[in-house]
C-alpha cells in the first residue's frame, strides 16, 4: 500500500513512481494507492490542501515561518491530534481491509500515522518513509519505521549523526517515473529549447516570466507547459501569437518525460518531483519564485551542484537566460552537473531497501526523541551527549538490525527484568502481574513483533574518552 496526501502534486507523483516501480518485481502482487486528504473530510481536505496554496499565495513569509517551526527533528511529539485521528479513520479501515505486508508513505501525514500504528500494534507491515524534497525537514521524523528514505547523502549524514541508525537511513533519490527507453541526443546544430513550466497555479506570474522571453536576442524555441489552466494557456497563446512558430504552448500532457529529454533548459519553480525529473534528464534548470521553505532549499542544493540559476526578479529573466546560452560551455556544463546528481532508479531503490531490509521496525522512545531534539537545537552530535540522556541503540544479534534508540537512563527497567548471561538483554513477553511502564510495553510490543524471546545488545553512542596524546 502506497499512502500519499494530495498537497501539490509532488507527493502523488512520487507515489505513482513507486507504484510503477512495483510492476517490475514479481514478488509484489497487488498494490492499492491512498490519498488520505481524498478519503477524509472535505474541510480537513480544504484546510490542508487549498489552505496552504491560499498561504502560498497571499502570506509567504507564514509558510516560511511554519517550514522553520517544524524543522527540529522530534519538535512534534506526542499522540495524533484528535480531528487528525476522526479523520484518519476511513485510511485505517483501508488499511485492514487490504491487509499490506508493506506500506510506502511519500507524505508525513500518513507517515505519522503509521508510527502510530506500528506502536499500537495494529499493523504489523513493513513500513517506509519516503522524503520528498532535497533538504530534510524533522517533521518527517516519526516515531516508529521500519525505513527511511531522503533525497541526498548530506540528510542521510545530519540523521546519523544526531543518532539515527545507519542501517535505517538510506539516501536515494526521490522517486519519479521512469525515464523513456529511447535516449534523445540534444542536436548542437539547432537553437537551444526551453521547457517552461507555467503551473496549474501560475497566473500573473507565469504570464511574466514568458513575456520577459520575448525579449531575449539568443535564438531560442521553447515549449510552455500550463497543465490544466486553460484560462492561462489561453492567455499566453494570445502573448507568444506574434512570435510565430517559437513558441508551442500546450495544456497537461503525458509527453512531459519526452520534452524533458529533448529540451535544453528548464525555467519554474524548483518543487521536488520537478527538479528529480530534470536532473534525471540531465536538464538544467532557470529557477523562478520558488515556495519559501522546501523550495528554496532545493534551489540551494541545485545552484551548489552547478546544474540551476536563481533569477530573483522577474525583469531580468530574459537577460539571465540570455547570458547563460551566450558563455561558451557553460550550458553543457550545467547539464553533466544535473546528470551527475540525477537517480532515476530511485523508485526502484526504496522498493528494495524497504523489502529486503529489516522486518522488525526502529522504535525511538520520546525520551530519545527529546535528547534528539536538544542534540540538534545545541548544534551538537549524538556523540557529545553524556549521562542520563546520551543515546543507546537497542540491536537484534541475530540480524545486526537496530531495533529501538532510547536514552541510557530507559535501560534501568529492561536490564532488571531482561538481563542476559552475556551482558546484553533477552526481550521477552512480559506475562507478569506487575507491568512494565506504558512505554516499555509499547516498546517490547513493537520489537517482538509475534515472537516470544528477542536477544538485543546494548550499544552506547557516546563517544569513547579520549587521553591527552590523542
Amino acid at each position: 500500500m502506497i499512502l500519499t496526501a494530495g498537497v501539490g502534486s509532488g507527493h502523488n507523483s512520487a507515489a505513482a513512481a513507486v507504484q510503477q516501480a512495483c510492476a517490475s518485481r514479481a514478488d509484489i502482487v497487488e498494490v492499492q494507492v491512498v490519498d488520505v486528504l481524498q478519503v477524509s473530510s472535505a474541510l480537513y481536505r480544504d484546510v490542508l490542501g487549498k489552505g496552504y496554496f491560499v498561504l502560498v499565495k497571499e502570506m509567504p513569509w507564514l509558510v516560511e515561518w511554519a517550514y522553520d517551526a517544524s524543522d527540529p527533528p522530534f519538535g512534534r511529539r506526542g499522540p495524533i491530534d484528535p480531528w487528525t485521528w476522526m479523520n484518519a479513520i476511513p485510511v485505517v479501515r483501508a488499511i485492514k481491509r487490504f491487509r499490506p505486508t508493506a506500506i510506502v508513505c511519500t507524505h508525513f501525514l500518513p507517515a505519522q500515522l503509521m508510527a502510530s500504528l506500528l506502536l499500537r500494534g495494529v499493523i504489523n507491515a513493513r513500513t517506509a518513509v519516503v522524503t520528498t524534497d532535497y533538504d530534510f525537514q524533522g517533521l518527517w521524523l516519526t516515531s516508529a519505521f521500519h525505513a527511511l528514505f531522503v533525497a541526498r547523502e548530506e540528510g542521510r549524514v545530519v540523521l546519523t549523526a544526531l543518532g539515527l541508525p545507519a542501517d535505517r537511513v538510506s539516501a536515494t533519490g526521490i522517486p519519479i517515473a521512469a525515464m523513456p527507453n529511447d535516449v534523445h541526443t540534444r542536436d548542437a546544430g539547432k537553437p537551444p529549447m526551453l521547457l517552461i513550466s507555467a503551473g496549474a497555479k501560475g497566473g500573473d506570474y507565469a504570464v511574466a516570466v514568458v513575456r520577459q522571453t520575448l525579449h531575449m536576442r539568443s535564438p531560442f524555441t521553447a515549449t510552455i507547459v500550463c497543465g490544466y489552466n486553460d484560462a492561462l494557456r489561453r492567455r499566453i497563446e494570445a502573448l507568444v501569437a506574434p512570435a510565430g512558430d517559437r513558441y508551442r504552448v500546450v495544456g497537461f500532457t503525458a509527453e512531459m518525460p519526452q520534452l524533458l529529454r529533448r529540451a535544453d533548459l528548464f525555467v519554474g519553480k524548483p518543487g521536488g518531483l520537478s527538479a528529480s525529473e530534470c536532473m534525471a534528464a540531465g536538464l538544467p534548470m532557470v529557477l523562478v519564485n520558488p515556495i519559501p521553505g522546501q523550495e528554496v532549499r532545493n534551489g540551494d542544493y541545485l545552484l551548489e551542484q552547478g546544474a540551476a540559476v536563481r533569477c530573483n526578479n522577474t525583469a531580468a529573466i530574459g537577460w539571465k537566460i540570455d547570458e547563460l546560452l551566450r558563455e561558451p560551455g557553460r550550458l553543457q556544463r550545467m547539464q553533466a552537473a544535473a546528470q551527475r546528481i540525477g537517480c532515476p532508479d530511485a523508485a526502484a531503490d526504496v522498493l528494495n531497501g524497504l523489502l529486503d531490509g529489516p522486518f522488525r521496525p526502529l522504535v525511538v522512545t520520546r525520551a530519545a526523541q527529546k535528547s534528539i531534539l536538544a542534540a540538534s537545537e545545541r548544534r551538537v552530535v549524538a556523540t557529545d551527549l553524556t549521562g542520563p540522556s546520551a543515546l543507546v541503540r537497542l540491536v537484534d544479534q541475530a540480524t545486526g538490525s537496530t531495533v529501538a534508540l532510547l536514552r541510557s537512563e530507559e535501560l534501568g527497567d529492561l536490564q532488571k527484568r531482561y538481563a542476559g548471561p552475556d551482558g546484553g538483554l533477552e526481550l521477552r513477553r512480559d506475562l507478569a502481574p506487575v507491568s512494565l511502564r506504558w512505554e516499555a510495553r509499547r516498546l517490547l510490543r513493537a520489537m517482538l513483533r509475534g515472537d516470544d524471546v528477542l536477544p538485543v545488545r546494548v550499544e552506547s553512542l557516546s563517544a569513547p574518552p579520549r587521553t591527552l596524546g590523542g
